[in-house]
């Protein structure tokens, strides 16, 4: 049982901050004899995963091979992903599937065998999905199995704010974090064996994005701010595919649809792929968010058409029931019509770097997920393999910590959070005004096409907003905005940091003043290292 520290709220084994897939997975696998504590910023069924449509990647059919797998993973990442990453994590593939599938997730079978898909980039039908809500049937299951364990702790609506770093003979070592409870507006202090961060991603540091309203980059940030590296943050994937609609909200069309045939056309019904990729609809999704990016341009239009109606209205709607209940709520019939459709930032490729068994560089922190960087992505993530990626992860994080756990020391100590001199603060319009500044300047400055500079503009401007927002992070306390605002201004300068370094396009990084991918030498993550602590 983990000893209470002084100075601590909350005393865990050990604390898990997010509660998607990669979090809930983590709980699942640990000791049961483990005091565990989950947080979730929301409820605890609010996350990207729950959001999730398509499926999760897996060589299952037996016509399928891990070789195959591997090396359509390694075609999408343009040369940046790694190896060794890649075929562990697919190696597992079928085994998370099998695990999932014992824990009651009812995926969509035909005649007893799992009905798999094809997604853009796969050279097979490897998707297992439930319908088009496979997202919402894994985050289900997943919170009915970790909320009936004895030894785990939910924290609804808590957002962590830093992490705690004590020296362990001499070495920095995370011993916990301070998190905001939204309920009761305080800041209170968890004191934790081991922290994993199960975060999500970034993509909110973008205007339009297919993600919930908390991918803000807080692991990232907070990682960062720790003292770990973190790679690859100008690789941001955005889905080719979300809903034109002043009300949808980003609300995202599934890669599953162009898997079973949809098209994509001009206003005036002309198809357009063939100009850019042989694969067509079913090219890497960043050349298909570059293509429809590079039509809007040309025409000027707002959005573009993706068409499946000439399936008909059974295929539709036994196939993509979701889908196409929502479309018909703001007035599209799929059965009948094209729907309008946009890219949006979707996916966050680059993250805190980690080993395959889930360790940062902070001793006692591990990240999992989409906060973390494997390798798996590379320059641009294969469809359905985020998922993937998640349950195989947290479950090799679960197996270390369980290894170390017991040889883990408690900290008897923890430095209290001090609000003494901060007050409530008179402005709250400073807060959204610079939220919606970032958000826009990096849907402008580094968005799907970049330029050195566009790039140098969102620098100076990060930079000038960076003073601004820890100023009043220093002087007033703490909301769950402002928190999301101050992790926001560091995600923005790493992604522009990165997109700097890269002297060529690459993946889903395309900037139009080094538009060929360089050759002449072996592709290197971009690898960014913080100012040692003073």
């Amino acid at each position: 049982m983990a000893l209470q520290p002084r100075n601590a709220d909350y005393s865990f084994d050990v604390a898990i901050i997010g509660s998607g897939a990669a979090g809930l997975t983590a709980a699942l696998h640990l000791p049961r004899n483990a005091k565990i504590a989950v947080l979730s910023k929301g409820p605890l069924e609010g996350g990207s995963t729950d959001w999730a449509q398509g499926g999760i990647a897996a060589v299952i059919d037996k016509d399928d091979t891990v070789d195959s797998h591997v090396a359509d993973t390694l075609d999408a990442g343009a040369g940046l992903c790694d190896k060794a990453a890649v075929r562990f994590i697919i190696e597992n593939s079928a085994q998370a599937i099998r695990e999932l599938d014992e824990l009651g997730v009812e995926f969509t079978r035909e005649k007893n065998d799992y009905h798999l898909t094809r997604e853009g980039g796969h050279s097979h039908r490897r998707v297992v999905h439930a319908a088009d809500e496979t997202g919402h049937a894994v985050e289900h299951t997943l919170v009915g199995r970790v909320s009936a364990l004895k030894n785990v702790q939910v924290f609804e609506q808590f957002t962590a704010v830093d992490l705690i770093c004590e020296k362990d003979a001499g070495k920095p070592r995370c011993v916990g974090f301070y998190a905001l409870d939204k309920n009761e507006g305080k800041v209170v202090t968890f004191a934790a064996k081991i922290v994993i961060l199960a975060t999500g991603g970034a993509a909110k540091v973008y205007l339009y994005t297919s993600n919930p309203d908390g991918n803000s980059g807080d692991g990232i940030a907070m990682a960062w701010r720790a003292g770990c590296r973190v790679a690859n943050m100008e690789f941001t994937q955005f889905h080719p595919t979300c809903l034109y609609h002043p009300q949808a909200k980003s609300f995202l069309i599934s890669e599953a649809v162009r898997g079973e045939g949809g098209r994509l056309l001009l206003p005036n019904g002309e198809p357009f792929m063939q100009r850019f990729d042989e694969r067509l609809e079913l090219a890497p999704r960043d050349i298909v968010a570059r293509a429809i990016d590079h039509e809007m341009k040309r025409l000027g239009i707002d959005s573009v058409l993706l068409d499946i109606s000439f399936k008909g209205p059974d295929f539709i709607a036994h196939h993509f029931p979701m889908i196409y209940a929502r479309c018909l709520q703001f007035g599209f019939d799929m059965t009948k019509q094209a729907i309008p459709v946009v890219p949006a930032a979707h996916y966050t490729c680059g993250g805190v770097m980690i080993d395959l068994n889930g360790r940062t560089d902070l001793d006692g922190l591990y990240a999992v997920g989409e906060v973390a960087y494997t390798g798996l992505h590379g320059a641009n993530r294969l469809a359905s393999n985020s998922l993937l990626e998640c349950l195989v992860m947290a479950s090799a994080a679960a197996r270390d910590i369980a290894g170390r756990l017991d040889k883990t020391p408690a900290q008897s100590n923890l430095v209290p959070w001090d609000a003494s001199r901060v007050r409530d603060p008179d402005e709250d319009i400073v807060v959204s005004h610079n939220w919606d500044e970032i958000r826009r300047f990096m849907w402008d400055y580094v968005g799907i096409v970049r330029t050195t500079k566009r790039l140098q503009r969102a620098d100076r401007r990060i930079k000038m907003l960076q003073s601004e927002i820890q100023d009043y992070y220093a002087n007033f306390r703490v909301t769950n905005n402002l928190l999301e605002l101050r992790n926001l201004a560091v995600v923005a300068e790493l992604c522009i940091a990165c997109a700097m370094e890269r002297k060529e396009s690459r993946g889903i990084h395309y900037t139009l003043d080094y538009p060929d991918t360089d050759d002449s030498k072996t592709p290197q993550p971009t690898i960014l290292t913080p100012s040692p602590r003073v």
